[in-house]
């Protein structure tokens, strides 16, 4: 349950117990007894009982009330925990036990460079309210990511280079500054440059942090990583349904993975995975144990695909075409037939965008970012025809959500294979790695050893 739900509920809570409190604590006859010839102990026995129903019966009410507001109205938000998905916890273990045990003794591989070079998501654009900062860890690195009173966004190192105290935990913005928490050194956003020291005479010219390139675009910010330093090499497109707010914000999902980067967008060229794994429908679950159990074989997922990587002057850009159609007792249901283009802009940002004659239209950003070597933040956005009733995008969202999570399990237990053992029609994969070369570089990071030692 997300945060916004606790708090409704428990204003509802708060709600029916004054409610309640009024009624039972109330002097007087109760309205709801109307025996006259009663004796005073049962009169009030009566009146009690009454007004112990009520109570019960309001509080539930306003619980009601608040779960289908939450349902039909309210964004979809599931949050999961890096040990939360994809983990089997076994003989009494906790699921962090059974994550932690997996990352130590997983052989990982030999493996690309860890850290691609492209855009990558570090916020929502609705997580950061002018003159807030947020921490967030990207490509093993902690920034500082704040909003001016300008309304602009902007990225920095987190570490001040004064005595390294964290700009994001305690610091405050000043116009277009964030002001250090432990002395007030105060630095530009957009070049990173110390223009204050409060007791000093002077600032030095040398005094700065790292100021990342960094757009906001789609309701998202994102900052360009590159291992050579080199400038944003492509922009990430601008969809004007979203800008225009013809499309709006319904939800999002945020899954941590312990993989390889590489391996997630892969699977847009791995069509055979999907006619195994993703067939069984979303109702039997995600635990890989038991997705093909025949209590759920009524429904079946269909898929036709095709991954194909663009030319000139969009190399960086691939793009899946998806056909899915669903059976129940094997009858084909084309009402929930769906056609979905996904275009891979770079190593960290796709865009599933999909249309449906009844359904409307609406795109899932699909956005990875690295945290760590081996560990993936994934989020999936979904924005949608303001036109159509939020339920409608809640339900594709969750739907794919349960997709995904079946790639979780097996991403967070597999092996990264450099020489894979393919067959023909397997070719797709081949030529997906290839084109994913493009984003590393001769001093792209890669990982010397496997620590063990940053638990979940």
């Amino acid at each position: 349950m997300d945060s916004q739900s606790i708090r409704t509920g428990k204003v509802a809570a708060v709600i029916a117990l004054g409610a309640g409190a009024s009624l039972f604590f109330r002097g007087g006859r109760d309205p709801l007894d109307r025996g006259g010839d009663e004796s005073p102990g049962s009169w009030r026995e009566t009146g009690f009982l009454s007004r112990a129903l009520l109570c019960v019966i309001t509080v539930v009410c306003l619980l009601v009330i608040s779960w289908l507001y939450k349902l039909f109205f309210r964004p979809l938000e599931l949050l999961k925990a890096p040990h939360d998905v994809g983990y089997i916890a076994e003989d009494g273990r906790s699921k962090a036990r059974a994550a932690n045990e997996v990352r130590r003794r997983r052989k990982v591989g030999e493996l690309p460079p860890v850290y691609p070079n492209g855009w990558f998501r570090v916020l929502d654009s609705h997580m950061l309210e002018r003159g807030e900062v947020r921490n967030v860890s990207v490509v093993g690195e902690q920034v500082a990511v704040f909003r001016g009173e300008d309304g602009k966004a902007y990225v920095v190192d987190a570490y001040c280079p004064h005595l390294g105290a964290n700009l994001a935990v305690g610091g405050r913005v000043v116009g277009s500054c964030i002001e250090c928490p432990f002395h007030g050194w105060q630095f530009e956003g957009n070049n990173g440059k110390c223009v204050k020291i409060p007791y000093a005479e002077k600032v030095p010219e040398f005094a700065k942090v790292r100021s990342w390139p960094c757009c906001e675009v789609n309701g998202q910010i994102l900052v360009w990583f590159h291992c050579d330093g080199v400038e944003p090499q492509w922009t990430i497109p601008e969809l004007q349904e979203i800008t225009r707010r013809e499309w709006v914000y319904r939800g999002r999902t945020e899954h941590f993975i312990n993989a390889h980067i590489q391996e997630i967008p892969e699977n847009a060229a791995d069509i055979a995975h999907l006619g195994h794994l993703h067939t069984p429908g979303m109702v039997s679950g995600v635990d890989l144990r038991f997705t093909n159990s025949k209590t759920w074989e009524f429904l079946r997922h269909h898929w036709k695909a095709q991954w194909e990587p663009e030319s000139e002057p969009n190399k960086h850009c691939s793009r899946m075409l998806v056909n899915h159609a669903i059976t129940v007792f094997g009858r084909h249901w084309s009402l929930l037939d769906m056609d979905v283009v996904a275009r891979q802009v770079g190593p960290g940002v796709v865009f599933l965008q999909f249309e449906h004659s009844s359904l409307g239209r609406g795109v899932i950003l699909h956005c990875v970012t690295p945290v760590e070597p081996l560990l993936q933040c994934v989020s999936h956005i979904i924005f949608y025809q303001s036109s159509i009733p939020p339920i409608v995008p809640k339900f594709i969202l969750l739907a794919e959500c349960i997709q995904f999570e079946r790639d979780v399990m097996i991403w967070n237990n597999k092996k990264y294979i450099s020489k894979p053992l393919l067959v023909k029609e397997d070719s797709a994969i081949q030529k997906h790695r290839r084109w994913f070369s493009q984003f590393y570089s001769e001093n792209s990071p890669r990982l010397n050893y496997q620590r063990d030692t940053l638990d979940f």
